[in-house]
Order: structure tokens, then C-alpha cells, then sequence
């Protein structure tokens, strides 16, 4: 019991250093005062055609700007774009459900729950719901008037439209400046995966690699644009094509060495990378091969070679078609809107606490209630269960402290132009601490939140009763968040993860059989529905293990004998996934297949029964030994668990 308690308490004290610490990450400046403008910006225009309420208004949809990462232009605008419009929207159902406090209440955790299932499902970066809850919230506790809907919606779109715009600039200067940046990624961890190849560090290399090359095939497929292939971005395509056909290579021949690379392969990729930066394009020391060197790392020197080629030739002379290819979002939808998936998991159970807590705010009667299921929504932002403490931490202490500050600006009664300086420094501060720590966003945030708010608000202000009254709403909001998640969501993740590593077993199992049977010819395997099934599949895992880790208390043991399953399981489906490029692929026979059926069969079924059981024969893939060892791998991992009962 003692020791138990010693445990308890070390880990209230972790979890309490976790929610203080600050980020070493550098203050994103320009991202900030960019966000100072865009919140800002609306007010000013207000205020020069003599409505500085419809400037307010305008401002809410400056909150669009906070939504921008360092993603492709192409992608941005589009997401930019929904964002204005579900803004928009949301303005329109806060002014209509505003007489009815029940209404509002349900629709508040509609909306969150929607926002925070679009969002996971497409694993968008950003703050997710909090916004768009925030605006509808702060919408439904104006002045009651359903005939100003269509205006409030306009306003709040041109002020969206202004931060889209903002966002954009950069387009002009760079327009594939966020794709160069994950290529040149791809270029320094390659460096890495070469010097690494004989070291202890290989696997773990090997991973970070294929995790880089599947961020940037997915960022490059989100900046595709059909109807306007830019030279830049074809190089930029070819380049990453290249980087993955020297990964695999080295995987397929080097992956038991004992023995180091040369040194000039990794120096050789690092000067690829510099070259990225255009004022040193080109200017590298050249390669320098050794004087001797087998056929295998000949090999390697060649595709390197050609990578340099791609990066240096003109462009007239890159006439190759890109194809790059990414999952419908009917598809992705599709996967994550399953009872077992913890992306619906977590969007209901944010739409069920959220309602609960805006019920009881107006049950309170409290003055501006809304700032109940905002605190609560604030914290259960958090992406998993410590990440929930953390945030409650960080929102209880920032927000306290930041409601003192508003009291203060809003006891000076500032008006005009003096609303607007504040909403941009204050906005301009939070995006710069944001990447430090919440909390000490928080600081700026709420002041700028309860500027914007009160500003137009009529009656007196009473600095005590003002305080008092937000940080009651902020620790009532907080409680219910935390109570919330930890009564509905403590075991919801590990407690689905052995059914989700069966199923996404059974789904690679059926990629197997497509890829390397009758069932595979004429036919597109890159567009095959058991591929499809298996990405999705994966995805879920993933994001589900990544939920576990951030449960209380932490199934450690547990969940380091399923890394070692999902670790290999990713590598397996990297490897499909490549497998599934190439057009020419041996037929196995009926024998082979039915082993490797049979083989995976048992591990999906001893991986979700926690049943072991001998193991079993995994014949060789003509052409493809790295996937028959990686199946190997992921048999001794599911069978390695000491805990886990002999079938007979």
C-alpha cells in the first residue's frame, strides 16, 4: 500500500513538472504577427466605417489564421477555405438558437464533436474544435436578434476571407516552400539511415526514415495539383522517389550487416540535402568515391547519382509523369466512424461532456455561462489523459491569471483603435508562447477572448464581480472536463488495442494474397480496396496506442509488449505498401500462400486472445526477403509476451 502511494504521488508530481514545462522550440514570429493582423485587421476596417461592433464581429473570423501549419499552399487554402466556412456556419446557428438555452447547449457539443471527428479522422494539425465552439458560444450570448444571422455570417466570413488571404502571401514568395522543407527531411534522415547501417542504432533509424518518407508522401500528395504541375514540385516528387528507392535498397541488401557503409554514401546525402537551401544549390564538395567497394555499395553510389541528377538538371530535361496518390476521404471517413475507433470514441465523448457541462452552466443561471463548456472544451483538448491533466493545469493557472489581466485592460474602458492595439498584441503574444506551453498562451488568450466579448457589452464594470465571476466559470468548466474524461475515457484506448492489431493483421494478410496471387493481375494494387483497408487500419492503431500512452495509470508493461507488435507491423505495411508499386510481382503457389495465411491467421487470432501458440513456418517471398523477415519479427513479437497461455 505504501508503495503504492509512493507511485501515486510520483506520478502527480510528473504530471505536474509535464504541465509546466516550457518547449525549447523557437518563437514562430512571423506566424505571430501575421495572427496579431489577422485578428486585428477586421476591428481596424470597423472602425474606419464608424462600427466598431462589426469590426468585433469581423474579428471572430479572424480566429481562421490560428489554423495555419506549415502544410502545402494547396492544401492550406482548401483547408483555410472550410474552416471560413464552418465559421460561418456556426455564427449562423449560435444567433438562431440563442433564445434557446437547451438548443444551444446540444448544438455546442455537436459542433465540437463534428469539428474534433473531421479533424482526427484527417489527423489535421491545429487547434480543432476550440474555436469554432468559442464562436458559435460567444455568438449565442449576443444581444438576441434571429434577423442579424445573415449579417453576423458575412462579417464573420470577410474576416475569414482576410486571414485566408494573409495566410496565402507566402505562396507568392514561395509557392512550394513546405514541400522542399519535408524533402529535404527525407535527405538528412537518409544521411542518418546510412551512417547507422551496422550500428546498434539501425532499427531504430530504419523506423525514423520510414516515418519521414510516409510524412512526405502524404504531403506531397496533399500539395498536388492536377491541372498545374509545376517543374519545382516534379523535381521536389522525383527527388522523394529516389530517396525511397535508396532506403529500400539498402533495407533489402544491408539489413543483417555487421559492417559500416563508406563514409562518402552519408556525406554524399547530406550535400543533397544542403542544396535544398538555394543560396548553396549546387555548391557542395562533389562525391568522392571509395577507391574500392563491392557491387552493392556501387549500387547505392549509382542511385545517389541519380538523385543528384534529378536535383541539378535542368528542367527541361525532368519529363517524367508524377502519379501520386492518397486515400478518398470517403474512404478515411469510413474507416475512423467505427464504434472501435478512438477517433469516434473521443469526438462522442466530447460531444456528451461538452453538452453536460453547457446544461449545467445554464442550469447555474450563471451571468455569460458559456465560459463553462469553453474551459471544459479547452481542456479536453488535450490529446490523451495526461495530456487532459495537463491542460487543466495550464488552463486553470494561465486563464486565472489572464482573466486578471482583462479585468485590468477592461477597468482602463479602452474604445476605438486602442480595442484594436490590444487584440493585436495580445494576439501576437499567445501564437508566440503557444509552442512554449499552454498555460502561458492562456495568459493572452483569455484577456483577448474577454476583450473581444465584453467590449460591446452594456453596463457598468465591476472589476471584483467581473474576476470572481470568470475564474468560477473556468474551474467549473475544468472540473466537469476532467471528470468527464476520466469516468468515460480511462481504459477506452489499451482495452481496444489487441482487437485493432487482429484486425489490421487480417487486413496485411488479405494485401499478402492480392499482391502475390491470380487475384493480382490486371489490376491496380496501388488502388485496391485491401490496401485501402489496411492503411486505415493502421492509421487507427497507431493513433489508438499513441492515446494509450497518455492514460492513468500507464499499462507500461503492457503497452511496451504491443509497441514492439505495432512497431513491426508498420514496417511490414511499408513494405507492402511499396510492393503494391511495382507492376511485375512473382505468383506464389496455392502451398506458400496458404502458409503465410495460416501463419498470419494465428498471430491475428494469439495477438487478440492473449493465447499463444507454436509457431509457425513463414516460407520465403521470391524477391521479397525483407518482408518475409519482417513477418518473422512480428511472430516473435506477438509470441514474446511471458504472460501469455499455450494453446493445449
Amino acid at each position: 500500500m505504501g508503495e503504492s502511494q509512493k507511485n501515486k504521488n510520483a506520478e502527480t508530481i510528473s504530471i505536474l513538472k509535464q504541465a509546466l514545462k516550457v518547449n525549447r522550440r523557437p518563437f514562430p514570429w512571423v506566424k505571430a504577427f501575421s495572427a496579431g493582423l489577422a485578428a486585428s485587421l477586421p476591428v481596424m476596417i470597423g472602425l474606419l466605417f464608424g462600427h466598431l461592433e462589426y469590426g468585433l464581429m469581423a474579428g471572430l473570423g479572424g480566429f481562421t489564421f490560428l489554423y495555419v501549419f506549415d502544410i502545402p499552399y494547396a492544401q492550406r487554402a482548401k483547408k483555410l477555405f472550410w474552416v471560413v466556412i464552418g465559421m460561418s456556419l456556426v455564427t449562423v446557428l449560435g444567433t438562431l438558437a440563442a433564445p434557446y438555452p437547451l438548443a444551444v447547449a446540444i448544438l455546442m457539443g455537436v459542433i465540437g464533436a463534428a469539428v474534433i471527428f473531421i479533424f482526427g479522422s484527417l489527423r489535421i494539425a491545429g487547434p480543432s474544435a476550440i474555436f469554432f465552439v468559442l464562436v458559435f458560444a460567444m455568438v449565442s450570448g449576443m444581444p438576441v436578434d434571429l434577423g442579424l444571422a445573415p449579417l453576423r455570417a458575412v462579417l464573420v466570413f470577410l474576416g475569414g476571407g482576410l486571414s485566408w488571404g494573409i495566410a496565402m502571401i507566402g505562396w507568392l514568395f514561395d509557392p512550394h516552400g513546405p514541400e522542399e522543407r519535408v524533402v529535404k527531411r527525407v535527405y538528412i534522415e537518409l544521411a542518418k539511415f546510412i551512417e547507422s547501417v551496422g550500428t546498434n542504432n539501425f532499427n531504430e533509424s530504419r523506423h525514423n526514415m520510414m516515418s519521414v518518407l510516409r510524412e512526405t508522401d502524404e504531403t506531397l500528395a496533399a500539395g498536388y495539383i492536377p491541372w498545374r504541375e509545376t517543374d519545382v514540385f516534379k523535381r521536389l516528387f522525383l527527388l522523394n522517389q529516389h530517396a525511397n528507392n535508396i532506403f529500400m535498397y539498402i533495407n533489402e541488401y544491408f539489413i543483417d550487416s555487421q559492417e559500416k557503409l563508406p563514409g562518402e554514401l552519408g556525406q554524399s546525402v547530406r550535400g543533397l540535402a544542403d542544396s535544398f537551401n538555394k543560396k548553396n544549390k549546387g555548391v557542395y564538395e562533389k562525391i568522392l568515391q571509395p577507391s574500392e567497394m563491392n557491387k552493392k555499395v556501387s549500387r547505392i553510389f549509382a542511385k545517389i547519382y541519380d538523385a543528384d541528377a534529378v536535383m541539378n538538371e535542368p528542367t527541361a530535361k525532368i519529363n517524367q509523369t508524377i502519379h501520386p496518390t492518397k486515400l478518398s476521404k470517403k474512404t478515411i471517413f469510413g474507416g475512423t466512424f467505427d464504434k472501435n475507433s478512438i477517433v469516434f470514441i473521443t469526438a462522442t465523448r466530447f460531444g456528451f461532456i461538452t453538452i453536460i457541462a453547457a446544461i449545467i452552466a445554464f442550469e447555474l443561471e450563471l451571468a455569460r455561462s458559456y465560459w463553462v463548456p469553453l474551459s471544459c472544451v479547452a481542456v479536453m483538448s488535450g490529446a490523451t489523459i495526461v495530456a487532459t491533466h495537463h491542460r487543466a493545469i495550464q488552463r486553470g493557472i494561465g486563464t486565472v491569471t489572464g482573466i486578471i489581466i482583462a479585468s485590468l485592460i477592461l477597468a482602463l474602458e479602452p474604445s476605438g483603435y486602442i480595442i484594436a492595439l490590444f487584440i493585436l498584441i495580445l494576439t501576437f503574444i499567445t501564437e508566440l508562447f503557444i509552442v512554449k506551453n499552454y498555460g502561458l498562451a492562456a495568459l493572452f488568450f483569455t484577456p483577448n477572448a474577454l476583450l473581444m466579448a465584453e467590449s460591446t457589452s452594456a453596463g457598468s464594470f465591476s472589476f471584483s464581480y467581473f474576476a470572481s465571476a470568470r475564474i468560477i466559470d473556468v474551474v467549473i468548466g475544468s472540473m466537469i472536463g476532467l471528470i468527464g474524461v476520466w469516468l468515460i475515457g480511462r481504459k477506452s484506448a489499451s482495452s481496444r488495442i489487441p482487437h485493432l492489431i487482429e484486425k489490421t493483421i487480417r487486413s496485411q494478410a488479405q494485401l499478402l494474397l492480392v499482391l502475390f496471387s491470380e487475384q493480382g493481375k490486371g489490376f491496380n494494387a496501388r488502388k485496391s480496396k485491401e490496401l485501402r483497408k489496411m492503411l486505415i487500419n493502421l492509421t487507427n492503431l497507431k493513433t489508438l496506442y499513441n492515446t494509450a500512452l497518455g492514460e492513468i495509470p500507464v499499462q507500461r508493461e503492457t503497452l511496451n509488449y504491443f509497441w514492439s507488435i505495432v512497431f513491426s507491423m508498420e514496417h511490414l505495411a511499408y513494405l507492402l505498401e511499396e510492393c503494391s508499386k511495382v507492376k511485375s510481382r512473382p505468383l506464389l503457389s496455392d502451398k506458400v500462400l496458404s502458409q503465410l495465411l495460416y501463419a498470419c491467421e494465428m498471430m491475428a487470432n494469439s495477438a487478440s486472445l492473449e493465447r499463444s501458440s507454436s509457431q509457425k513456418a513463414i516460407p520465403e517471398i521470391e524477391r521479397y526477403p525483407t518482408i518475409t523477415k519482417e513477418l518473422i519479427i512480428l511472430q516473435n513479437s506477438i509470441y514474446q509476451k511471458n504472460f501469455l497461455v499455450p494453446n493445449g
